[in-house]
C-alpha cells in the first residue's frame, strides 16, 4: 500500500554556540522552535529548506545538511519534517509574519517557552546517536520514541 506523504523541514542555524530560533505565533504550534516550512510541489528538499529560511529569517544558507527526521501517520496521510543543519549562512535576521527571530545560546534554548516536544526534538539535531522522532497512537493517546 503506498502512503499519501506531506513533507516539511526546520533547520537548525549554528554559529559556534548560537542558534537562530522563531517565536511562532501560529496558534497550531506556538512557542520557541527552529525556523522552516512546506516543501513545495517539484521542489527539491534542499531548496525548500534555503527557501524557508530566507522567507522566516532573511539569512541564505549554505549546504545544509540532513541530520534527522521527525513524522507521524494522521488522517491517512504520513507527515514528514525534515531535520536540518546549517553552519555556512549570510544575510541579516529580519522577522517574518511567522514570528520574530532571533539568535539564542544553545545552552539557554531549554529554559525557553518552547513549542510542543521541542525539547526532546532538540536531542535529534544535537545528539549523533539519535535520527528520527516518531509520533504513534497507543491506547488513543499520542506518544513519541526517539530512535
Amino acid at each position: 500500500m503506498v502512503e499519501k506523504v506531506e513533507f516539511t523541514n526546520m533547520c537548525m542555524i549554528c554559529d559556534k554556540n548560537k542558534v537562530v530560533v522563531i517565536d511562532r505565533k501560529k496558534k497550531d504550534w506556538p512557542g520557541i522552535t527552529f525556523p522552516g516550512g512546506h516543501v513545495e510541489l517539484g521542489e527539491s528538499f534542499t531548496d525548500a529548506v534555503i527557501r524557508e529560511i530566507q522567507e522566516e529569517t532573511g539569512l541564505t544558507i549554505y549546504s545544509p545538511q540532513l541530520c534527522g527526521i521527525k513524522d507521524w501517520y494522521e488522517d491517512e496521510c504520513r507527515y514528514v519534517v525534515l531535520f536540518y543543519k546549517a553552519t555556512q549562512f549570510e544575510g541579516n535576521l529580519l522577522s517574518s509574519s511567522e514570528g520574530e527571530v532571533r539568535w539564542e545560546d544553545i545552552e539557554n534554548l531549554l529554559g525557553l517557552n518552547l513549542s510542543l516536544d521541542m525539547n526532546d526534538m532538540l536531542r535529534v539535531f544535537t545528539e549523533d546517536d539519535l535520527s528520527e522522532f516518531f509520533y504513534y497512537q497507543k491506547d488513543n493517546k499520542w506518544v513519541y520514541d526517539l530512535k
